[in-house]
């Protein structure tokens, strides 16, 4: 007999269970609830999209074929009928609060190394992306007149590149607004399109001492202040400047910026970089702003492979509960890719632990060793925490 859980449970353990219980306590999610608990609610949530279920039924149905090995995930089988009563009325915030909670634990255990820049400072991305609705299903979902969508608004840590901030709005919702209720540590250095364009962002930026580089919206006027001298290839000028278009922007960012113009060796195409970092080198912002591809990436990762584009309820609380739960469960597996010694991609890692969810096996191993031999039974389960160690 093997001396391992499944593959699922052993994910599951990357979840605390004791801070899931105060989590589970701060939002009141088990409030009046009877016989469903929060924890069978979070791994069925993580079943549909680990399982690849595509509706209540398939949940339903997948948990309730593989009841018997349900004991070590802490939960049990669970009707549609009940799972959809609490996707319509727990509380989406917590599933929030593990998402925030999973991923400040999963970032201090990353590999050390795969730094794409020199720089200490903190790199993140921010983007959004829609998701079309129908809008007679999701009638609170405005977007156009006879279509309905919700925007994915994210921030990505490019540390691991792991998600570590979500906001879901309807599809009307404007970029900059949602970008004014993000919040980061001084010394952070963010990166955004030309969509992001707002000196009043900009300005308070500037004055909490985040740095961030985009592309501005043209056309730009502003006064030079300083001519540098320009280095790197590629870099055609390398200018501070200081914004006087209109007297709004002089007075909601009166900083000096940067203004860089930049030609890519690759393509030829002519590209203008604005930013507040007065001493990174020119050709390494023309580099950061190129990373910012990276949260487009994740953003067709998270489609691909994952239940984002069509959901099982239709309430905006049910759709915010399976939104969070897939960030939940791609964090999970962005970690599991980095920590495994094999060369996994993202979507071969998830159809093969599709394949494998309730195999009982050392997670690690089968990850450093995926079709290789299973290893003789052990007399002992070894714990997740030992195994980091």
């Amino acid at each position: 007999m093997s001396g391992f859980c499944s593959l699922f449970s052993q994910m599951l353990k990357l979840i605390a269970r004791t801070e899931f219980a105060r989590l589970v306590k701060d939002t009141q999610s088990e409030r009046h609830a009877r016989g469903f608990s929060s924890w069978s609610h979070l791994v069925a949530m993580l079943f549909c999209h680990l399982g690849r279920a595509n509706s209540l039924r398939e949940i339903e149905q997948g948990l309730a074929s593989c009841e018997g090995k349900l004991n070590h995930l802490g939960a049990g089988a669970v009707g549609r009928s009940t799972l959809a009563y609490a996707n319509a009325n727990r509380p989406w915030q917590l599933f929030e609060a593990v998402f925030h909670g999973l991923y400040h634990r999963l970032a201090g255990q990353l590999p050390p190394g795969g730094r794409a820049f020199r720089f200490k400072n903190k790199l993140m991305s921010i983007d959004s992306t829609v998701i079309d609705l129908s809008l007679k299903l999701y009638d609170w979902a405005q977007f156009r007149r006879a279509k309905g969508a919700v925007k994915l608004h994210l921030v990505l840590d490019h540390d691991g590149y792991l998600p570590s901030f979500m906001v879901l709005t309807d599809g009307r919702r404007h970029d900059v607004k949602v970008a004014h209720e993000f919040a980061f540590e001084p010394g952070t250095i963010v990166v955004m399109d030309r969509g992001y364009t707002d000196y009043l962002l900009f300005g308070r930026w500037c004055a909490q001492g985040v740095f961030f580089v985009t592309r501005p919206k043209r056309p730009m006027a502003c006064s030079v202040v300083e001519q540098r001298p320009v280095s790197g290839a590629g870099v055609l000028k390398d200018e501070i400047i200081r914004v006087d278009r209109y007297y709004e922007a002089r007075r909601d960012c009166p900083y000096p910026l940067r203004r860089i113009e930049y030609r890519c060796p690759d393509t030829g195409k002519h590209l203008v970089f604005l930013t507040n970092h007065l001493k990174l080198a020119a050709r390494t912002v023309a580099d950061v702003y190129r990373s910012r591809w990276q949260i487009e990436l994740f953003f067709k990762a998270l489609k691909q492979n994952l239940k984002i584009k069509t959901f099982v309820g239709t309430s905006a609380n049910a759709v915010k509960i399976q939104a969070f739960s897939a960030l939940i469960a791609i964090m999970m597996l962005r970690f599991l890719q980095l920590r495994s010694r094999f060369g996994w991609s993202l979507s071969n890692l998830v159809a093969l632990l599709r394949m494998n969810l309730f195999t009982h096996r050392d997670l690690w191993a089968w990850l450093n060793n995926p079709f290789g031999d299973a290893p003789p039974a052990q007399p002992t389960q070894t714990s997740f925490a030992f195994q980091l160690a």
